[in-house]
């Protein structure tokens, strides 16, 4: 049989310690080799199939993290180990701060949460919350991982939707038998000297920290596990608690995110809306401005009027460079066994999640007021500079205001999710060769927004007087904008407001399959033909309420709107795979077997649709495999992509044809909406944040993929096995918008109505004063997106060394196309993000790998050591002068030992990045947070962990 060649040794051997890529994933014991007549009736199901059968290895690449693994990064946020992994790339992470939506998304190959599958125990997890349509690894505790399988392609015709970049699947150690005790602590460690930023702050007076930073970013864990049999060893439970909590730390706590670098990079730029405010005026009558009279000014100590140049706010320190945090998650498994044929089971877990999301304070974001000219708030010198400059009859004016609350400190939105799932099925057999399993799933995540801190926009205008506003009323506080340092905290107080969201999500899936061999093979093979047959039904809900100020979009620093939003789908499913072995211990092939799976989804939505996969997998010998496979891959639009409002937001990136000297010509400029006398003088937002409208579409389509994997795993001397795998995913019909920044610059070019019709400029030419102006970006159906590359992975073990054993292993992926191609028919639109870093590009390097050698004591104790290497990107731009030989590449070194000091307690140790390595910097317009890429390299300098088991 299968399980007994060589092949299967070596896999399993891979497991034992974490093995990469490789093919093997059981639901019994997958780390423990069965000899003899139990391993003969081994029943194995693989990730990728739900197919279970005795004799055959997967022909999907499947990247296996062990829970010893796990347990010595260090970890105790589950996204972090798995954003390491060369396949991951970083998506919602505790690292961001202004957008965090405060969960943590998985994102394979960078195409997209959203287009990640991720299971538990091989069942989907319910969408995350109020802000997101992704599942929240939040919900899975670390501490009761068992493994984590990911599928590097599609899985869709065994798993259904969402599972266009590949599968991951988080197996839980619901066989836990005794009582285990974590207690762990970890925080950050960092040596202060980046003499760049600092020269940079000096140059600007700004305070920065230097010299070691300490500890700080600190976290503690409890977890908790028990487990055991009960009936006279026909039922076990499982059962778990976990307990983590994380400070805050703010990015004033380094010196490199001390400042917020301006676009290029090149100096500490920051924000046009500052302390002491700037104001664009403009004479007018009756509210209507005349631009062409345009004066941009702040104020001096003696609160007259003067030329603003180089007013700007420095807003980083205050912005949370790691959000605080605070999780509990209970859960428990539970089966028993009544006979072979029915063994109900029952799977029940509950997450709480408290973060915050601290950024820089709210304040007046240029919003348009019009005044009297003898509004109480002006002095006379005032009043005599708008007539010296405007005329003696001036009478009104208009303004755009930048005033910082400074006096009333930054803004933060309270996150809280709380997830439950509930999982209840049988299992059993089906005569001998054949099982079933019946189960059914409720999920729940009820999730909150409450945005504090911020100013309430209608009470703006009464306080400052401006015409068309409520009369400011007893007790009235007049805000005192027009005189130099003039706001106290006191003014400021009445004009905050709070927005609150509230989301629920609901998803029910119903989910039946039989699974077996039949009696009867193809003549050229003595194996038996396997096939699995079944039925799916999901129903998911989501429901997001938005008060008045959110739904209106009253808060200032919000952007623009957040309506409330409903909607739902269900789809039914029918599916099935087949497994035919055709030929076996022949010439020059030890084994030849054909996989062929489909699934039919009807969705009330978009109706049906149809996925389907052809896999060969082919044993020249027992110790060489040769696989391929091909999916069709399908993903139905989300609620959030189908129902979400169309509403006001902002982008970040840069405007090209802003500043004195844009990087479009004028000509190009001229398509965009610029006029031949603003050409040149189009102002840039000092934050690189312009107006866009964003929504949703209920017209959109589906996604498909068609995803090609061919590979090769080798057994070629003992204790070695490795895999190498090239993987080509296409995806049409891609749901998502076209980048405002690459409309500007295509209605440039191209002049086509296709983008300049989705550009409306104010009157000034600018995209981020005032709300009128904006690019819109809604949701459409784009053209295509390809992505391919190789992933390798070798793994090595070498026995009796000093009394102990060494083991290596390797992973890397080698990408080798990440091509959009947004728009239909315009090649000039089409990009390659590999190897590149732009505003349109994640940072994708063309290698990067992590290689891990531990050594295993006879003595108990085991050492590790890691290398986590990130290949160079080039940058694609011309903006960014810090990058603009783009990103070096980046190495950190980990390092962590164990050892029992009894049979029952054991202490981990270790400190990832060694050496202190920094992240790269990058200017504003390519930073997901604190002049980074915050999340995707190590972001905070050296992470130190310790922590102590007891096992009872």
């Amino acid at each position: 049989m299968y399980t007994n060649n060589k092949l299967a040794k070596s896999i399993r051997l891979a497991l034992m310690f974490g093995g990469a890529s490789v093919a093997l994933s059981s639901t019994a014991n997958a780390q423990e080799e069965s000899t003899g007549e139990e391993a003969a009736q081994e029943r194995i199901q693989v990730t990728g199939s739900r197919i279970s059968r005795t004799d055959y290895e997967s022909s999907s690449p499947v990247q296996i993290t062990s829970a010893e693994e796990i347990k010595l990064s260090g970890y105790t946020r589950i996204e972090d180990l798995m954003n390491s992994l060369p396949q991951v790339e970083a998506s919602q992470t505790s690292f961001i701060a202004n957008g965090a939506s405060g969960v943590a998304n998985l994102d394979l190959r960078g195409m997209g949460a959203n287009r990640t599958l991720v299971l538990m125990n091989g069942r989907r997890l319910q969408p995350g919350g109020v802000y997101s349509q992704a599942p929240d690894v939040n919900q899975i505790p670390s501490a009761l991982v068992k493994r984590v399988e990911v599928l590097t392609g599609g899985g869709s015709a065994t798993y259904g939707a969402d599972a266009v970049a590949g599968v991951v699947n988080f197996v839980m150690d619901d066989d836990f038998s005794g009582l285990e005790l974590v207690v762990g602590g970890s925080g950050y460690q960092h040596d202060n000297d980046n003499e760049y930023i600092q020269g940079l702050m000096d140059d600007r007076n700004f305070v920065y920290p230097t010299g070691n930073s300490g500890i700080d970013g600190k976290a503690f864990n409890i977890d908790l596990t028990m487990g055991g049999d009960f009936a006279d060893g026909k039922g076990h439970a499982t059962a778990y608690a976990t307990w983590r909590t994380i400070d805050e730390l703010r990015q004033e706590s380094r010196d490199y995110s001390s400042c917020a670098l301006n676009s290029a990079g090149t100096a500490c730029g920051g924000s046009g809306t500052t302390p002491n405010p700037n104001f664009y005026f403009y004479p007018s009558v009756d509210g209507t401005p005349d631009y062409s009279q345009q004066v941009f000014w702040t104020l001096d100590p003696n609160s007259n009027f003067i030329p603003s140049e180089g007013n700007v706010y420095n807003y980083a320190p205050v912005n949370h460079f790691m959000r605080p945090d605070e999780r509990y998650t209970l859960g428990a498994f539970v089966d028993y066994e009544v006979n072979e044929n029915f063994r109900p089971y029952m799977e029940i877990s509950y997450m709480h999640n408290r973060t915050k999301a601290q950024i820089a304070e709210s304040g007046i974001f240029y919003n348009f007021f019009s005044f009297d000219i003898d509004n109480p708030l002006f002095s006379d010198s005032q009043r005599q500079q708008f007539r010296d400059q405007f005329g003696a009859g001036t009478e009104e004016v208009s303004a755009y205001i930048g005033k910082r609350n400074v006096e009333g400190g930054p803004r933060a939105s309270v996150l809280e999710h709380s997830s439950y799932r509930l999982v209840a099925g049988s299992e059993g057999y089906l005569g001998d060769a054949w099982s079933y399993d019946v189960s059914f799933q409720y999920g729940s995540t009820s999730s909150s927004s409450v945005y504090i801190n911020d100013f309430f926009t209608p009470r703006i205008g009464e306080a400052i007087g401006a015409i068309g506003s409520n009369d400011c009323v007893d007790p009235c506080i007049p805000y005192e904008v027009f005189t130099f340092n003039g706001v106290t905290a006191e003014q400021a107080d009445p004009i905050k407001g709070t927005g609150i969201l509230n989301g629920v999500t609901t998803q029910r899936v119903f989910n039946a399959f039989a699974t077996g061999e039949f009696d009867y093979s193809i003549p050229s093979s003595s194996y038996p033909i396997a096939a699995v047959i079944g039925v799916e039904n999901r129903e998911v809900d989501f429901e997001r309420t938005s008060d008045e100020v959110f739904a209106q979009g009253l808060l200032a620093g919000q952007g623009g709107p957040t309506p409330s939003l409903t909607g739902g789908y269900n789809v039914r499913e029918v599916f099935g795979e087949l497994s035919v072995p055709l030929l076996d211990n022949a010439t020059a092939v030890d084994s030849l077997t054909l996989e062929l799976g489909g699934r039919y989804s009807d969705y009330n939505t978009s109706g049906g649709e149809t996925a389907y996969k052809v896999a060969i997998d082919y044993n020249p010998t027992a110790d060489w495999k040769v696989r391929a496979s091909f999916n069709r891959a399908v993903r139905a639009p989300n609620i959030a992509e189908l129902f979400a409002q169309q509403s006001l937001g902002l982008w970040q990136g840069t405007d090209p044809c802003a500043g004195s000297d844009p990087e479009l010509s004028q000509a190009a400029c001229a398509n965009t909406g610029v006029t031949a006398a603003q050409y040149g003088n189009v102002s840039t937002s000092p934050a690189s944040q312009y107006n866009g409208f964003f929504g949703g579409n209920p017209n959109l389509d589906p996604e498909i993929a068609d995803t090609l994997t061919f590979g090769v795993v080798g057994n070629p001397i003992e204790n070695l096995n490795f895999s190498v795998d090239y993987f080509n995913i296409d995806l049409e019909e891609v749901i998502g918008t076209i980048s405002p920044e690459l409309t500007i610059t295509q209605c440039g070019e191209t002049g086509l109505a296709v983008f300049c019709d989705n550009i409306q400029r104010s009157a000034t030419g600018n995209l981020w004063q005032g709300d009128e102006n904006r690019v819109t970006a809604t949701n459409i159906n784009l053209a295509t997106r390809t992505v391919s590359g190789v992933d390798v992975s070798a793994n090595y073990q070498i026995d009796d060394v000093l009394g102990g054993t060494v083991n290596a292993k390797m992973i890397g992926s080698y990408s080798l196309e990440k091509e959009y191609n947004p728009i239909p028919g315009v090649e000039s639109a089409v990009y390659d993000c590999s190897g590149l870093i732009s505003v349109d590009c994640f940072p994708q390097p063309d290698w990067r790998h992590s290689l891990t050698v531990s050594y295993a004591s006879d003595a108990d104790w085991t050492a590790n050591v890691k290398w986590r290497y990130f290949g160079g990107v080039d940058y694609d731009g011309t903006t960014d002068q810090l990058v603009a030989d783009g990103l070096g590449s980046q190495s950190y070194i980990d390092l962590n030992g164990a050892f029992d000091v009894t049979e029952n307690v054991s202490f981990l140790i270790g400190v990832n990045n060694v050496l202190d390595k920094e992240a790269p910097m990058v200017g504003s317009s390519l930073a997901t947070n604190a002049n980074t890429v915050a999340g995707f390299y190590d972001t905070l300098g050296r992470y130190l962990h310790a922590s102590v088991t007891f096992r009872f």
